[in-house]
């Protein structure tokens, strides 16, 4: 049991690792982005954090439930799920740091198909693995409304 608690943090610990370290890459550009025109749906700059801890915390345990399977699917499953790690660690410092708001757009419609192609892939193994993510999948498409919207009300480059 200690073994499965222990893996089970590791697993947690994955992504809000990758998370952080794409926050702290891309913590320059907060400020510009707060200067900008944006839709009236855009939550406040506090709530972003504790969201993205939250969905961390969801990819690590549906991840940790992944591993634990023995099905043949596990390394496909886990396959995506590391390509969507490293996609979403691309996507901030994309449109914080370097300012391409379009680029950034397009990368997250990309994640977006890899996390729900992920997600499938994980409901097959293990439907609470997949329902896990459906959090993700909801947030990633509201994100995409305010990725493009921050687009449209202020050009392609911050």
């Amino acid at each position: 049991m200690k073994e499965k608690i222990e893996k089970l943090v590791i697993a947690v610990l994955i992504p809000l690792f990758f998370g952080q370290l794409s926050s702290l890459i891309s913590r320059g550009g907060f400020e510009v982005y707060q200067t900008l025109e944006k839709t009236d749906v855009s939550p406040p700059a506090a709530l972003f954090p504790i969201v993205w801890t939250v969905l961390y915390i969801l990819m690590g345990i549906s991840s940790f439930l992944i591993w634990e399977s023995d099905k043949a699917e596990r390394t496909r499953g886990l396959a995506l799920y590391g390509l969507q790690l490293f996609l979403n660690f691309l996507w901030a410092p994309l449109f914080f740091r370097c300012g391409q708001v379009l680029e950034a757009f397009f990368l997250l419609i990309l994640l977006l198909a890899v996390v729900t192609a992920m997600t499938f892939s994980f409901f097959r193994i293990r439907p609470a693995a997949g329902l896990l993510q459906l959090p993700y999948i909801l947030w990633l498409l509201f994100a995409g409304y305010l990725n493009l919207s921050v687009f449209l009300q202020n050009g392609p480059v911050l």
